[in-house]
């Protein structure tokens, strides 16, 4: 699915299934970025990873690649708020390449995991962000609905899809 607009610089966005040589590169950036500071090794990562890629097509990860290169993932699980397991689905993972924040990438990623949720008839998403990541998420319409959870003080974003018939 391409990605077009004024600053798109060819940004493709693709199922990680179909895409699977960027698998080494998409479990790196989440370990390092949520899962090394808790101390997970990669191998964690890597199995949690193969779990989303081994269900049918609810759990999934997307991936932004820029003329051949990887440069952002995001993905969709059931749940990824600890304190709150009844949310769900969860956008989670958001990831973005320093040298391509600023291009529209994260916007991509996150319509393309919306519209994908839509079309299997979810009314609603989730998400859990670091405090500082609260003004991107409400400018990108999400609503903040509780923050100061777990023990990483996380915000909770709730953001209303459309039907996948409009």
């Amino acid at each position: 699915m391409e990605q077009t607009g004024p600053d798109a610089f060819n940004l493709e966005i693709h199922d990680l299934r179909d895409v699977i040589s960027h698998r080494s590169v998409v479990a790196e950036r989440i370990w390092r970025a949520w899962w090394e500071p808790d101390g997970q090794s990669l191998s964690d990562v890597e199995e949690a990873l193969d779990m989303v890629l081994s269900e049918a097509d609810f759990s999934f990860t997307l991936v932004a690649v820029s003329n051949g290169r990887f440069v952002g993932t995001a993905t969709s699980i059931q749940t990824d708020i600890d304190a709150r397991p009844d949310l769900g689905p969860c956008l989670a993972a958001l990831w973005v390449e320093p040298e391509a924040r600023g291009r529209g990438v994260a916007g991509a990623l996150i319509s393309a995991v919306l519209e994908r949720l839509s079309s299997h008839g979810f009314a609603e998403a989730y998400l859990s962000a670091k405090p500082r990541m609260r003004g991107f998420y409400e400018k990108n319409g999400w609503t903040l609905i509780e923050s100061d959870i777990d023990r990483d003080h996380q915000d909770v974003f709730v953001r209303t899809l459309k039907p996948a018939s409009a």
